[in-house]
C-alpha cells in the first residue's frame, strides 16, 4: 500500500503498509512482518474502483461465435462495418467493383476527424448500403464484398 522511511535514533527503518483493516494494520519493517493494533480506529477513504468491460471491436460482435456464413449467403462474401459512428463523406467505389485487401473504399468523418475505410478482403462489391451524407452508427453494415 504505502512505503515510509524512519530514522529513529539513528536507525533507518524502512516500513510499508501491507492491509490495514478496522483498526489492526499489517506492517513489514526492514523485512519483519508485524501486526500492530491501533488504540482509535482510523477511518479510511474508500476510493470507487473502475472496471472497465473488455473492448470488443465493432466487428466482432460475437467474438466466440464461429465466423461462419448462412447457407444461403453468398460463399466467401464478407461486410464492411462502421467502426465508430459519423458521416460518410465519399464512397470511391460502385457496385460490381473488384476491390483488393487494404484498398481504401469509402471515407467516413468521426468526431471531426476523417477516417479511410478499407476492405478487409479482396473480392466484387456486391452492395453499397450507405451513401454520401448518410448518417451511421458504430457497426452499421456500409457495404458488403462477395
Amino acid at each position: 500500500m504505502k512505503k515510509y522511511k524512519f530514522t529513529i535514533n539513528g536507525n533507518e527503518y524502512e516500513t510499508e503498509i501491507l492491509n490495514f483493516e478496522d483498526n489492526i494494520a499489517e506492517i513489514e519493517v526492514n523485512g519483519s512482518l508485524y501486526k500492530v493494533e491501533l488504540s482509535q480506529e482510523i477511518k479510511t477513504q474508500k476510493t470507487p474502483k473502475l472496471i472497465r468491460q473488455k473492448a470488443v471491436p465493432s466487428t466482432d460482435v460475437h467474438p466466440s461465435v464461429a465466423k461462419t456464413s448462412s447457407p444461403t449467403a453468398p460463399k466467401g462474401s464478407g461486410t464492411i462495418k462502421s467502426p465508430l459512428p459519423g458521416t460518410i463523406l465519399d464512397v470511391f467505389v460502385k457496385e460490381g467493383d473488384q476491390v483488393q485487401r487494404g484498398q481504401k473504399v469509402l471515407m467516413l468523418e468521426a468526431m471531426k476527424m476523417e477516417n479511410n475505410i478499407e476492405a478487409d478482403k479482396s473480392g466484387k462489391i456486391a452492395a453499397i448500403h450507405k451513401q454520401k451524407g448518410d448518417s451511421v452508427m458504430e457497426g452499421d453494415i456500409l457495404i458488403t464484398i462477395e
